[in-house]
């Protein structure tokens, strides 16, 4: 679910504005196409307001050369290896939409919010051997991707990213919160 995902600043006058901020403070990312271990673009916590960043996307896993890409929302606060991250560093993946995959492997369907085209995924992330490595959240899915998979990524509404990623209570109550349709288009 969600292994895959869209940024292109050059299509949204707001991720143009995330791509110039992240580039002016330095940081290099990969645009278009993000997979999973690339380094992308995410806004988190600043000392005074949020900043963006890049950062790997993907958490070592438990066996030699996995990654865990996503952690679920309904029960990231009971495992061990993501509650402590999730409480203290949270992130948001600024993307144009995701992609969904068939048993197969292949690309099917290229999920979006046709009437903002900027889609906000909730995510966390945590240091290994000194390193910031992200993972994003999902959920249920609701009846617009249901029919493509059981799971969508927790999604936020730009008003909404600052009170995640700041406070610990308000991002709790979104863990199982209600998500917005989604567009699908095959691919």
């Amino acid at each position: 679910m969600c292994g895959r995902y869209l940024f292109q600043p050059n299509d949204l006058p707001e991720m143009q504005k995330i791509n110039q901020l992240a580039l002016e403070n330095g940081y290099q990312f990969k645009t278009g196409e993000i997979f999973p271990t690339d380094h992308a673009a995410l806004i988190i916590a600043g000392s005074n307001q949020v900043q963006v960043v890049s950062m790997a996307w993907g958490f070592p896993g438990f066996k030699a050369k996995q990654t865990l890409i996503n952690a679920r929302a309904e029960t990231v606060l009971e495992k061990p290896i993501f509650a402590d991250a999730f409480q203290q560093y949270r992130c948001v993946y600024p993307t144009t939409g995701f992609f969904e995959w068939t048993a197969d492997k292949e690309k099917t369907y290229f999920n979006y919010r046709k009437e903002t085209s900027a889609l906000y995924i909730a995510g966390f992330y945590d240091f290994f051997n000194g390193e910031a490595k992200s993972i994003l959240l999902t959920t249920a899915a609701n009846p617009s991707v249901a029919a493509i998979h059981d799971r969508m990524p927790l999604i936020l509404k730009k008003s909404q990213i600052k009170r995640w990623i700041y406070d610990l209570d308000f991002a709790e109550s979104l863990l199982h919160g209600q998500m917005p349709e989604l567009t699908s288009q095959g691919v």
